[in-house]
């Protein structure tokens, strides 16, 4: 049970023409976004057991924490540009990408310390969403919140476009897509 809304519920427009070109795709949206989960799905049924603990105890959709874990580091592949589990220049570590610049990364890079640690961060940028767009709905205090994890919650614009600072443009409309996948 999720407390933060429905995943499903949560509109989303998918992958940008700039993320979904990363994987020489053609297409863009949340087709995109589908076929880069499916991508990294096998790689991520490694991360299960841990994945489902953490969100068990969260009382957070699973699947947002791999939607996650698929955006930033395409479920730890090695295509991924990370070094030792450190990505972005070596300022964000691990599957989920925990910033050192704003936070002490804790456990390994693939463990659920690291997990715990993240989605701990991803749900306190939901209440903040709440907090500062009280009359959004669940769903969008969820996708607001994963807007927040990547860009910060002072850079969610607006409700029309929660995106409007993330990476690509689309982080949270990416996010989405996969994790409805």
């Amino acid at each position: 049970m999720c407390i933060f809304g429905d995943l499903m519920k949560i509109n989303t427009t998918g992958a940008s023409s700039k993320t979904a070109s990363q994987d020489n795709y053609k297409i863009i949206g949340v087709e995109a976004s589908h076929k880069m989960a499916e991508y990294d799905l096998k790689r991520m049924d490694m991360y299960k057991p841990i994945i489902m603990n953490v969100a068990r105890a969260k009382k957070l959709d699973p699947a947002v924490i791999a939607g996650i874990i698929s955006r930033e580091t395409r479920a730890g592949s090695p295509t991924s540009g990370l070094v030792n589990g450190w990505g972005d220049g070596g300022n964000a570590f691990g599957l989920m990408q925990v910033d050192k610049r704003y936070h002490s990364p804790k456990g390994d890079w693939d463990s659920e310390e690291h997990i715990n640690q993240a989605t701990d961060i991803l749900i306190g940028f939901i209440k903040i969403i709440e907090g500062n767009f009280p009359n959004w709905s669940k769903e969008d205090h969820f996708k607001g919140g994963i807007a927040a994890y990547n860009a910060g919650p002072g850079n969610v614009c607006s409700h029309a476009d929660m995106d409007c600072k993330t990476t690509g443009g689309d982080y949270a409309n990416d996010v989405v897509a996969r994790a409805q996948y």
